[in-house]
């Protein structure tokens, strides 16, 4: 039960109707005795085309470049969002580098030495490996938009960004990996147990991607332990991965649902109390 003395923790986003990590999260508040709640939250933070906080009239219209994220605005037009955020929910709200967000991802899969961490999200894809961090400008939906559904351009692409990394094994989180990971398994229906810790083989991969790419996004909506939202930007996806497993030459890939938010959990678990105070700086205050 939320109460007063709660603290709440959450998710925003937008489909968050199908996250299971308020159920993942919220369990494991309760194991260790913490009175905190974790929370999902339809808010669209994303940077093209109108974007409304639920429950106010005022919205953020952003519109950017790729230029537009290398000079920082992107950074800037995110923290008055969060402050937004904050004073509207009562959100506690911290924007993470991508080396904190590197740093907290590690500390959620907790990797062996040399295990090579990887994050294929929308716009970026992180690798991780030991104490190095590499941001991506290549992604799911970046690609998809990009490239469309031609595989090979995928590949080759995703191949002309890695940077020189000899990993001696990996392990992939984050909804494309296990998306997979279910397909590979032939799961009804999405099964959390049976995805982590799943062993997704180089050709098991392209397999995946092959059938995927066969389908039209209608069909791929109708494939059990799909999230329907992921169809349009699987293939993507999919091919970012078949690229990074071929350019290291690894045979497979552990599928983990420890993640950035396990990371970020143990870290906010260690922080002090929040204390009332006034609206952040740049907050909508009016009513």
């Amino acid at each position: 039960m939320i109460s007063g003395e709660t603290r709440l923790v959450g998710l925003l986003g937008d489909p968050v109707s199908g996250s299971l990590s308020p159920l993942m999260q919220n369990a494991a508040f309760a194991a260790r005795g913490l009175d905190w709640a974790y929370v999902a939250l339809p808010v669209r933070a994303g940077v093209r085309g109108a974007r409304e906080i639920p429950y106010r009239s005022t919205g953020l219209s952003w519109q950017l470049d790729d230029g537009g994220h290398s000079e920082g605005a992107e950074q800037a037009m995110l923290e008055a969002f969060l402050g937004e955020v904050e004073w509207s929910y009562g959100f506690v709200t911290q924007l993470l580098s991508g080396d904190e967000e590197a740093q907290l991802t590690r500390r959620g899969v907790d990797p062996a030495a040399g295990t090579l961490v990887l994050d294929i999200g929308g716009g970026s894809t992180e690798l991780i490996l030991d104490e190095r961090h590499v941001s991506l400008p290549m992604g799911s939906v970046r690609f998809t938009e990009r490239y469309g559904e031609d595989v090979e351009r995928c590949i080759a692409e995703a191949q002309a960004l890695l940077p020189d990394l000899s990993p001696d094994a990996a392990i992939g989180v984050a909804g494309t990996v296990t998306t997979l990971a279910a397909l590979d398994l032939g799961l009804e229906q999405y099964d959390r147990e049976r995805v982590h810790g799943h062993r997704l083989s180089r050709a098991g991969a392209r397999g995946q991607l092959d059938r995927l790419a066969g389908m039209n996004v209608a069909e791929r909506r109708g494939l059990p332990a799909l999230e329907p939202e992921r169809a349009p930007v699987i293939v993507a996806g999919a091919a970012i991965l078949v690229a990074v497993l071929d350019a290291y030459a690894l045979e497979a890939i552990e599928v983990s649902e420890h993640d950035l938010l396990d990371g970020v959990a143990l870290a906010a678990a260690e922080l002090p109390a929040p204390v009332e105070g006034d609206a952040p700086p740049g907050a909508y205050t009016c009513c």
